[in-house]
Parts: structure tokens; C-alpha cells; sequence
């Protein structure tokens, strides 16, 4: 959507709004829902302030640069933050007087702010240093792309749920919802949203018609190769949004054991279940290792979506670089490793597992798998592993590969 001046009560919404992300440490998404589901507003009007919010989170550290405070002093310069937003798209003042009006020796100040910024990529691409050491330290020469891909705005995109419709009746329903779509080239069942739709207001999404979930997501499910009448683990599913894609695939046949250490995520899952339509689902909370043990060599795939840093999704949730850093790291390859040689034991022989993050941050992908391969010689093969970069793709980033559990143990 297409950036334009704000009106005043815009300019003032959009501002408790980042003081509630920044001064109250409300999470974004939770900061939203507060007060949209105060106001009556349109959804074009949420969409705008949605965006203006997402690009300055962006690139939080930029418009402190260019405004000449720390990112401390954020809650005190929310209003200059937006005046910058708004000079940044060459589009004219609220009119609403500003409370620090850019101009005379402030806007000065600023233009030559803005020239030495343009020499300093990471910070233009709103990049804490500690996600560009680790960035150049991952990537080297891909980095400066990724980098910039993740400073962009996120695209929207819906997956069609095949067991409750077909393409055809899902692009006529949006249709006649007046909202915009176009194909996805290389995404089977995928579509991009191009118009600023409620998509969960919409009668298709009630009747279970599409899920929302990004293109690069879309492509994990049918990397674990399920087929109706298997029976299917996805043992970190959270609210299930590729549980669901797995039951499409599978036609509704054949079981599906969604599990979770969280069972608030698992309730949220089965009401998710019942819209879609997919009754080969059931739910397991993940009370203990013994959980694990039971379902040892139970079943003829897993997809293991671990927990990971959320590296590749920045875009769609840009906070995440401002609340966190390098020190959580060496924990969380420790989880990831603990998961994968764990949960693996659940997989029949001459099953197959998937092992996927929402990074692309080697430490978190490739070097894990060459790890646990290296610890389980002659017990397993890699089939195949794939990268999603958001240079390359315009989607999220995200990394998958697909095990094969040997049938005998080499000797």
C-alpha cells in the first residue's frame, strides 16, 4: 500500500502505540489488538498505521540516527520518529503542529544526518550490530542482501485449504470480497494478498477456505513427502498452521499427532482444526521425555519445526533484533541439538524426518544437521536440504532438510 500523510488522530494512534512497544514493553502484535479492538476503524486504516509502525521498527536504530537520540530515549521522541517517517516518503507534515517541528537548523541537522547514513548499509537496513557480526559471521558475501531483504516490507500471503475448496472457488470468493490476489510462481495452492483486506473477516477464511501463512512456510509441509494414511508426528507444532497444510496433503486420511510443550497452543490448534475441516488430527501435550519415548519409532514421518531465533521472518516481526542478542544463542543451538537427537528416535526405520527453522543462520540449519549426522554415523542419510532466502524469493527466510532413517544401522 501506497504511504500517505497521516491525519491527526492517525498521528496520535500510531504513536500510543509505539510507546506501549516501547515504554511498556508490550509486544507489537498485543499492542495492536489493545487498541484497534478499542476503536472502530477501517481496515485501511489499520493497515496504514500497521505499515508505518512496521517500517519504523524496521529500522529503529536509523530513525534514532537521524533524529539525534538514543534508542533509550525512544518514548520521548515518538513524535519526531513519525515526522521522520513522514520526510523519509517525501510526503507533507500531519497538520496536526508538530510538538518538535523538523525545520530551520533541525531539518539542517537532519539532511546531513541522512547523506552519512547512506554510507553506513547496516545501519540504512536498521541492523543492531550484534545481528550483523553474526550475520557476516554466518553469510559473509550473502549477508548485505539478506540483510537488506529484511528491512523491506513483509508481503501477504494465503494458503488454499484444499479440503474444504478448490482454487477456483477460493479466487471467486475473494473476488467477490473486492480483494486483490495474484499467483505465486513455484508455490502450489499459494496466493499473494495485494489489497489492505481483514482476511480474517472474510467468508472464505470463516468458512475454512485458506489459512494464512507465508509462500517460503508453504513449502515445508510437502518437503516431509506425508501421504494419506501415514501416520504423521509434527512435534513442535504450535497452532498448527503446517499441521494443517500436512492434513491437506494427506486428503483428511491416515493420523496426525500434533504435539506441543504449550497447551494453550494446542487448544488454539484443535478450534483451527475444526474450521479447516481436518479430523485426522490429534493432540499431545509434551509433559515429559517420557511423552517422546512413548511414540519411539511410531511413525513414518516427523517434522520437527524447532525452536530458532526468527532470524529469517525480521520483516514480520522486527522487534525481535531489539529484545535480543548473541548472549541467548549458545542456549538455544543446545535446544535445537537436544530436540533433533531426541525426537528423531520417533521415526521408523525407513521413515523419514524434517528438520526446519525459520532462520538462515547456518549455526541454526546446516551445521545442526552435519552435527547429528555425524553423531548417529550409518543411522541416518540427508535426502535433501533447501534454503529460502528472502533476497532471492521475496519471502520469509527459512531452512529445511529431509532425513531418511536407515532400515539397519551400517557396520
Amino acid at each position: 500500500m501506497k504511504p500517505t500523510t497521516l491525519t491527526p488522530f492517525q498521528f496520535r494512534l500510531a504513536g500510543t502505540i509505539i510507546h506501549a512497544a516501547t515504554a511498556e514493553k508490550l509486544p507489537l502484535d498485543r499492542a495492536y489488538q489493545k487498541y484497534f479492538n478499542k476503536l472502530h476503524i477501517r481496515n485501511a486504516e489499520r493497515g496504514l498505521i500497521i505499515g508505518v509502525i512496521g517500517d519504523i521498527f524496521r529500522r529503529l536504530n536509523y530513525y534514532c540516527f537521524l533524529g539525534s537520540f538514543s534508542m533509550r530515549q525512544i518514548p520521548e521522541n515518538i513524535t519526531k520518529m513519525l515526522e521522520i517517517w513522514h520526510l523519509l516518503n517525501r510526503l507533507p507534515q500531519c497538520a496536526e503542529k508538530p510538538a518538535v517541528p523538523l525545520e530551520g537548523e533541525e531539518l539542517e541537522k537532519f539532511e546531513e544526518k541522512l547523506s552519512r547514513a547512506k554510507k553506513l548499509p547496516a545501519l540504512k537496513d536498521g541492523c543492531p550490530d550484534w545481528l550483523d557480526a553474526l550475520g557476516d559471521l554466518g553469510l559473509g558475501r550473502k549477508w548485505p542482501a539478506e540483510r537488506k531483504a529484511l528491512s523491506e516490507a513483509p508481503k501477504r500471503f494465503i494458503r488454499l485449504n484444499t479440503l474444504k475448496a478448490d482454487m477456483h472457488e477460493l479466487k471467486r470468493s475473494l473476488s467477490i470480497s473486492q480483494v486483490g490476489f495474484r499467483d505465486v510462481p513455484g508455490v502450489e495452492n499459494a496466493l499473494e494478498i495485494t489489497t489492505d483486506a481483514s482476511l480474517f473477516n472474510l467468508y472464505a477464511f470463516k468458512q475454512g477456505m485458506f489459512e494464512q501463512q507465508d509462500a517460503g512456510s508453504q513449502l515445508i509441509a510437502p518437503f516431509l513427502q506425508a501421504e494419506p494414511g501415514m501416520r504423521v508426528i509434527d512435534a513442535c507444532a504450535g497452532s498448527g498452521g503446517k499441521t494443517m497444510h500436512l492434513a491437506a496433503l494427506m486428503q483428511g486420511k491416515g493420523t496426525i499427532i500434533a504435539m506441543d510443550v504449550e497447551e494453550w497452543k494446542l487448544k488454539d490448534l484443535k478450534l483451527r482444526a475444526r474450521r479447516c475441516g481436518a479430523f485426522n488430527i490429534e493432540t499431545r501435550l509434551i509433559e515429559s521425555g517420557k511423552t517422546i519415548k512413548h511414540l519411539d519409532s511410531s511413525a513414518d514421518r516427523v517434522l520437527l519445526d524447532v525452536p530458532c531465533s526468527g532470524l529469517g521472518v525480521l520483516k514480520r516481526n522486527p522487534e525481535t533484533k531489539w529484545r535480543s542478542g548473541m548472549e541467548n544463542m549458545k542456549e538455544l543451538y543446545e535446544t535445537q541439538e537436544k530436540i533433533l537427537a531426541e525426537y528423531s528416535r520417533m521415526v521408523k526405520p525407513g521413515g523419514k524426518l524434517v528438520y526446519s527453522t525459520c532462520s538462515i543462520m547456518p549455526d541454526e540449519n546446516e551445521l545442526q544437521i552435519k552435527a547429528f549426522l555425524e553423531d548417529h554415523p550409518g543411522e541416518w542419510e540427508l535426502e535433501e536440504k533447501k534454503n529460502i532466502y528472502p533476497s532471492k524469493t521475496g519471502f520469509d527466510g527459512f531452512f529445511m532438510a529431509r532425513l531418511r532413517r536407515l532400515e539397519k544401522p551400517a557396520e
